[in-house]
């Protein structure tokens, strides 16, 4: 296939390579300069959206927000006003499941299908080609692309339709911003208890409370590693969807507003750049105590 891929990230740029190494056409569109890499790999680049539309028989998007989205799709001399009849838009950002309805509907009007994918695996996931995804879109366009997603990710499950891939990536880091918050918690607790935060982790992870987070960002937390795989304020604006989309269907996300207020802290001390396991560094704050000892550092970055 010919495929357009806009959003060209942390994230983006390597699911953009697995693409290309996947024997298919792939055409870009970046605001920056072009990554490198794609344009030595064969990556054709494109002057605007319209034009990678125009180029392609199915275009990827990965860009941070629902506004984003929506500019790069429907803004002028975006993705829509290039897409004919048939075509397909992958989106694979993380935006509200209420709007992924609208512009599916939109799209829709012009006899072109949308499919929204979320992923979850971070930038480690992106550049092993190890994300889940989770699609919302009809069986036909869903079959029509999976071969393009499997270059990019292995646990790739069709949710539903439209709007249900989005809803099922906001159950997902409704799951993630709560466990990091518990792993943070429990290690800054054995921490300034006496004990060996790395062992305390290491014993943990033989038992029930073993997971991936107290794996991964557990150890990042000890050895203090908060260079972003994925931002606190990319995580923040991902519980503002759930808490936003809680609003709208009357119900509570308790936990989860409790856990945003802690993203809240610290990006209001300037961690919102830093990797959301830096979720650690609030609960410090409140504890008077770092991880392996001492008094907490006022500052988050």
């Amino acid at each position: 296939m010919k495929i357009g891929f806009i959003g060209l990230g942390i994230m983006g740029r390597p699911m953009a390579g697995h693409v290309i190494r996947g024997g298919h056409a792939l055409h870009i569109y970046s605001r920056g300069t072009p990554p490198q890499e794609l344009v030595e790999a064969g990556a054709v680049v494109c002057g605007s959206p319209r034009e990678v539309a125009e180029r392609s028989d199915a275009v990827i998007t990965m860009v941070p927000d629902t506004p984003d989205v929506e500019a790069v799709v429907f803004g002028p001399d975006g993705i829509a006003e290039g897409l004919g009849h048939g075509k397909i838009l992958i989106d694979m950002s993380s935006i509200s499941p209420m709007a992924t309805k609208k512009f599916a509907r939109m799209l829709a009007e012009r006899g072109c299908e949308w499919i929204d994918a979320p992923v979850s695996g971070g930038d480690v996931g992106a550049r092993n080609a190890t994300l889940s995804i989770m699609a919302g879109s009809t069986p036909a366009a869903f079959e029509r692309v999976k071969p393009v997603l499997e270059l990019m990710g292995r646990n790739i499950t069709l949710v539903g339709s439209a709007g249900d891939g989005q809803t099922a990536k906001v159950a997902n880091q409704i799951i993630v911003a709560l466990t990091l918050e518990a792993v943070a918690e429990a290690l800054v607790f054995a921490s300034k208890a006496g004990a060996d935060p790395m062992r305390v982790r290491r014993a943990l992870m033989g038992g029930f409370a073993s997971s991936r987070i107290l794996e991964v960002h557990g150890e990042r937390m000890i050895e203090r590693n908060f260079e972003p795989g994925f931002r606190v304020e990319l995580h923040q604006k991902d519980l503002n969807l759930a808490l936003q989309s809680a609003r709208e269907l009357q119900m509570s996300l308790p936990n989860t507003a409790a856990t945003q207020e802690l993203f809240n802290a610290s990006k209001a001390h300037g961690g919102g750049r830093l990797d959301h396991s830096a979720i650690v560094k609030t609960l410090e704050l409140m504890a008077g105590h770092e991880i392996g000892g001492g008094a907490a550092k006022v500052s988050q970055t």
